[in-house]
């Protein structure tokens, strides 16, 4: 039963304090207790019922919360015989934890409420549990060794009149039934994947409803590994990593049974998502050491023998040796405290995501990635085929600018405004000795990238050859200083005069000093241009005729 439908029987006596937005979590059972410490009794879901008798003073408050949210309880309902009004110092902390918080009237027994829990929840179990259990068996006997996820999102379509999907953190389909129709179209699979990521990055748990297009979507998470569900101050470390199940249709007002059934299936999946993970291991171990030998200067005759033996295995059949390219991956958080979010491992499982094409299904594309990490760095060795990479065009390889277009929407939302992804590119390189300058030259672009403003940024090689590249690194007290001196006197004297010298100095240099072109542009007499120009150097003690001069000019607009 949902905790609402405890609100909607008067019999209960139950007033709400807090927790308006959980009202549907499920309610599995109920527990009487007074006890400090709990938690050993709670296997979740229950409806916890208290006389406060373990409150000595407000400071009790806050572990008792805390104890009761990390065993996954629905709610707790504190009655008021004892000490009247529930105490201010229990709902505070019951609204931090996002725990729902009942009083119980004085007139009303515990022992009623229990009973009428019991009797809700059993009716709704012994509705439909043989069917349920079938369900569970076939899905077991038909999942990933029996043809991936898949297999079982095809279950749910024929038993239960389910559409269902996997995706991946950045939106990409990993799985869809092949029964089902067309697929999700990528822009609902991002906008998904971005509401999944921002309602688990609350601490609020699954499964989160979204309306999109008329269509309600219910998206259940896919923890690896079988994770329990991590406190709001710590999903940082998996919310840009973990699956999500997106199935069409609002969980608000399902059974128990068929809620249960979802769980299941989010585990089947898991296993999927383990047994990819677990293929990537040898990729990441030949990344690993060919990021250690580059790092340390090792021999390029090591390098290139590492190399050999990495290709085999990322470009299967390939003939010669490919050409690489380095991708290098940071992805850091606000006021991150003692580990909180160790940025490496991050990094690397969200590269190895991004890397792969947002059009390609199921996770066999990332077979041909090899990420390693470092540090809070992740270095990813991308491998090209030879013709690729022979001239270094603008169409051969990874390229910065669109390697976020597709997934910047779900990271964005992932980080919540707390946390950066800064992604910098190499160009390609042709051999063992090129691959020393090609992961300073990502790392570099990174860099690059971290100096702009926004959560999801990205530079490439083409970016590391032009003036744009050094602005970024110039400290804010020397940029204003020196903007200051050029600029300040140009807007002072519009302010007083109400000219536009700043305005007519940028089409100036814009035009490249063409009197003609920059008179034309301003709709101005050329006459009436020189004048203006002529005020400029007046007031700044600068010669426009002068490349130094231009270029100071240039620079300091650039910088304001």
């Amino acid at each position: 039963m949902r905790l609402r439908a405890l609100l909607d029987t008067d019999a209960l006596g139950l007033r709400l304090l807090g927790g308006q937005d959980e009202l549907d979590r499920a309610v599995r059972g109920v527990m009487t207790t007074d006890l400090r410490d709990p938690s050993r009794y709670l296997s979740g879901g229950e409806l916890v019922l208290t006389g406060l008798a373990w409150r000595r003073d407000a400071s009790d408050s806050e572990p008792f919360v805390r104890l009761l949210v990390q065993a996954q309880v629905a709610a707790l309902a504190a009655g008021e015989a004892e000490l009247g009004d529930v105490p201010e110092d229990l709902v505070l902390a019951c609204a931090r934890h996002r725990l729902p918080l009942f009083a119980v009237h004085e007139s009303v027994a515990f022992a009623t409420i229990t009973e009428h829990v019991v009797r809700q929840v059993s009716g709704e179990r012994a509705g439909d549990l043989a069917a349920v259990v079938d369900r569970h068996r076939r899905m077991m006997t038909s999942g990933p060794a029996g043809g991936g996820p898949d297999v079982v999102l095809d279950l749910l379509g024929s038993d239960l009149d389910l559409r269902a999907w996997v995706l991946s953190p950045t939106g990409r389909l990993v799985a869809g039934p092949k029964a089902a129709g067309p697929g999700l179209p990528a822009e609902v699979c991002a906008k998904l994947a971005a509401e999944h990521l921002a309602a688990a990055r609350t601490g609020r748990r699954g499964p989160h409803r979204v309306i999109l297009g008329g269509a309600t979507y219910s998206l259940f998470p896919v923890r690896s590994g079988g994770r329990a569900p991590q406190a709001a101050g710590d999903v940082r470390g998996t919310v840009l990593s973990d699956w999500l199940l997106a199935v069409e249709a609002d969980a608000g007002d399902w059974a128990e049974e068929r809620l249960d059934l979802l769980q299941g299936v989010t585990q089947l999946i898991s296993v999927e998502r383990d047994r990819r993970d677990a293929a990537r291991t040898v990729r990441r171990r030949l990344a690993q050491e060919v990021l250690e030998l580059v790092q340390t200067g090792a021999a390029p005759a090591e390098i290139a023998a590492r190399l050999r033996v990495a290709a085999p295995v990322l470009l299967p059949g390939l003939g010669a040796a490919p050409h690489w390219q380095v991708v290098v991956a940071r992805v850091e958080w606000d006021g991150a405290e003692g580990g909180a979010a160790e940025g490496g491992p991050i990094a690397q499982s969200l590269l190895e995501e991004i890397l792969v094409d947002p059009h390609a299904t199921g996770p066999e594309p990332s077979d041909r990635i090899a990420v390693a990490h470092t540090g809070d760095e992740a270095v990813a060795l991308v491998p090209l085929p030879a013709v690729a990479g022979e001239h270094d065009g603008p169409g051969s390889g990874v390229l910065a600018d669109t390697l976020l277009a597709s997934v910047r929407e779900p990271l964005a939302a992932g980080l919540d405004g707390d946390g950066r992804v800064t992604l910098g590119v190499s160009a390609a390189v042709h051999s063992a000795e090129g691959l020393r300058g090609a992961l300073e030259e990502a790392r570099h672009a990174r860099r690059v990238a971290a100096a702009r403003p926004g959560r999801v940024c990205a530079a490439g090689h083409q970016e590391l050859a032009s003036h744009v590249l050094l602005l970024p690194f110039v400290p804010d007290d020397v940029r204003r200083a020196f903007t200051a001196r050029l600029l300040d006197p140009l807007r002072d004297y519009e302010r007083r005069h109400r000219a536009e010298l700043i305005p007519t100095l940028e089409a100036f240099l814009d035009c490249d000093g063409s009197w003609t072109r920059c008179a034309s542009r301003l709709h101005l007499h050329v006459n009436t241009l020189r004048y203006r120009v002529g005020r400029i150097e007046q007031l700044t003690g600068r010669d426009l005729s002068r490349l130094e001069d231009k270029l100071d000019f240039f620079l300091a607009l650039r910088m304001s």
